[in-house]
Parts: structure tokens; sequence; C-alpha cells
């Protein structure tokens, strides 16, 4: 199964300033819940706002540039980053939102948490539109 899990707010954001602009603990522990175990794959920009692999998973960073983290493996495309994870387990992109972009057509599942808090700035990254005959 691959998956694609982010939190969005009321405009569709899921990023602001290379941070989630927004902290809900229950959010972060259904987060964790869900991809404890699994492989995750995130961007660079993700990645280094993370800054660092999350535990007890297996963590993927798409990138074109060297990343010697220890924990972490690096692909160079979105698809090499899911053929690496293989089958068997579940793989969850984890953002940002040219991860979810171009994920949208090997995903299975959109998980998606709708926040209540409002983001209105016009440098905030958004998450693309799902297309809702597809999920």
């Amino acid at each position: 199964m691959i998956g694609m899990i982010y939190a969005i707010s009321p405009e569709g954001v899921i990023g602001l300033a290379g941070r989630i602009p927004w902290h809900h603990p229950g959010d972060l522990r259904r987060f964790q819940r869900i991809t404890l175990g699994a492989t995750v794959i995130s961007g660079r920009a993700t990645f280094d706002s993370v800054g660092k692999p999350l535990r007890n998973r297996r963590n993927i960073v798409v990138t074109s540039r060297p990343l010697a983290v220890a924990g972490v493996e690096t692909a160079a495309t979105l698809v090499e980053a899911i053929e690496r994870a293989g089958v068997g387990g579940d793989v969850w992109l984890i953002g940002g939102a040219r991860i979810y972009e171009e994920g949208m057509k090997y995903a299975d599942v959109i998980d998606v948490t709708y926040v209540p808090d409002p983001v209105d700035a016009p440098n905030a990254v958004r998450a693309p539109p799902i297309d809702e005959t597809v999920f």
C-alpha cells in the first residue's frame, strides 16, 4: 500500500516558511501511529525541516544532492524511492507538495487531517488538489 498523509488548513495550506504552521499534538500522535514501522518517503526540504530521520521507520529522501545521515536512504526520483521501498510493507509519502503532486498517480490512499487553523500567507505551501473521481 502506498499512501499520502498530511494535515491541511481551510485554505489548503500544508506548510509555511519551512515548517507546519500549527501545533496539534493529537495530529502528531496520529501521524506517528499510522506511519510507525512503515517506510516514509519525503522530499529534501521536508526532511531538512524535520532535521532527522523519523524513528522506527525506514526513511527515504528524494534529493539530487548528497545527504549523508545515518538511518536515511536517498533516491534521485520519487519513482526510484518507491522502487527502493519495495513491496510487502506500507509506504507513506510525507511531503512536501511536489512529492504529493507526483505521488497522486501512485497512491492507493490519501489520509488528510483537516485542521481549523487559518493560514493566510501568499508564500504558503499548498497541497495539490485531490481528484475525487480517483480517490
